[in-house]
């Protein structure tokens, strides 16, 4: 498959759970809370996309296949894309756009605030996702950057694991699922560090 026709794919493919959660909506397939069921989909698939985007790396390197690297920004910007969708069913349908009553809400429920910080945290990767950004910032302060995405990950799972109030195995799952990421991230940085000073 050539770079275009990957590419093509996949963002077809990250498309599908929209189009699905909007063909939900058109049939009333959404149940007896709408809005509640969309901010869930569109959480769930934000924190899928951040999960997918930092897993892309790793099966790179021990691989040694190519087309993750080529897919990792994409997959990054569907992450955003969903979180952006999180956001507005939340304020839009849940709360109307009323902004004190969203205020009301983050002071008597953590994970409001805990949600709404890592969403903040996606924004600097998004915005300096181009190469052209790459060039302007420097590699160095580019990554620094991006970093961001492991903070904002965590933050999700979070947020995820407050919202739950009894059956937690699953943002259990993505938590377990994150700290793999995270601990390969680390052993990957300690050992290339202990490498050059060796």
């Amino acid at each position: 498959m050539t770079g275009k026709a990957l590419k093509t794919t996949t963002f077809v493919l990250c498309l599908v759970p929209f189009a699905w959660t909007a063909s939900l909506i058109m049939t009333s397939g959404l149940g007896a809370n709408p809005a509640e069921k969309i901010i869930h989909l569109s959480g769930d698939w934000a924190l899928n996309f951040i999960l997918i985007t930092l897993s892309l790396t790793p099966l790179h390197r021990l691989s040694g296949w190519t087309w993750p690297v080529r897919l990792r920004r994409m997959a990054g910007l569907f992450a955003f894309f969903y979180a952006v969708l999180h956001f507005i069913a939340y304020a839009g349908l849940d709360q109307s756009f009323s902004w004190g009553d969203i205020m009301e809400d983050a002071l008597k429920h953590k994970r409001i605030i805990v949600g709404f910080v890592s969403f903040v945290l996606l924004l600097p990767p998004v915005f300096t996702s181009t190469d052209r950004m790459v060039r302007r910032l420097g590699y160095r302060l580019w990554n620094r950057l991006h970093r961001l995405v492991y903070a904002a990950a965590t933050g999700g799972a979070i947020h995820y694991l407050l919202l739950v109030k009894k059956d937690i195995r699953v943002p259990l799952i993505y938590a377990a699922v994150l700290a793999v990421l995270l601990g390969y991230r680390m052993a990957a940085y300690l050992f290339a560090r202990r490498s050059l000073s060796s």
